[in-house]
């Protein structure tokens, strides 16, 4: 007789801190100046919500670095998201273009992780409809893998290999207190929404 014995999901765990993911961006951003020819005509977009901090960091860090004022906008890419008739509604944020434009500007979008590829999509999508950068480069904290879509990061802070199974979830002090990235099980993650309390980013799950 065969018996089925369940799986206990799995905690999430630290895999950055704080001291981590400030070295990230430090590091990324050194490698925008040294890849853009001093960032002389670079535009940050922060993709909502995370993207947005982080986009703030990394803009004060190459202030820091270059000595001018990076041109720094958001992006909302909800209406362009692929999976709207899937997913619960999501509030609209708002999309801001520094009052240059990105219109012959190598825009550079801000995102926290990379998975699917698919708000990387609807993001190229939305920039479409506001102007034609000369180029688009992607900045990443994490790239966990499974891309369903040809998209790569130029920017990346870690590759984090991970498993469908697997949600990541990115904490940021700005919204939830502290910072950190966590890997555990996403069935945990969705029965013990207490346990990346307080105000945990929403699980990268499969799209």
């Amino acid at each position: 007789m065969t018996t089925h014995q369940e799986t206990t999901p799995r905690p999430p765990h630290q895999v950055l801190d704080g001291t981590d993911i400030a070295r990230v961006i430090t590091r990324i951003a050194h490698e925008i100046v040294e890849r853009a020819k001093g960032a002389e005509d670079v535009v940050l977009l922060g993709i909502h919500t995370r993207g947005v901090h982080l986009a703030r960091r990394l803009h004060a860090r190459l202030a820091q670095i270059t000595g001018r004022d990076i041109p720094l906008g958001t992006l909302d890419i909800t209406m362009y998201r692929d999976d709207l008739r899937l997913k619960p509604a999501r509030a609209l944020e708002h999309t801001e273009i520094p009052g240059d434009g990105i219109d012959g500007r190598l825009v550079i979008l801000v995102d926290d992780v990379l998975f699917s590829g698919r708000t990387i999509r609807a993001a190229l999508d939305a920039l479409s409809d506001i102007g034609r950068p000369r180029a688009v480069q992607l900045a990443v904290l994490v790239d966990r893998g499974h891309r369903e879509l040809p998209i790569r990061a130029d920017y990346v802070g870690k590759n984090l290999p991970t498993s469908l199974r697997e949600a990541v979830q990115v904490r940021l002090a700005d919204t939830d207190g502290v910072d950190a990235v966590l890997v555990g099980d996403r069935d945990y993650a969705a029965r013990s929404s207490q346990a990346l309390a307080p105000r945990p980013s929403e699980p990268h799950l499969p799209e």
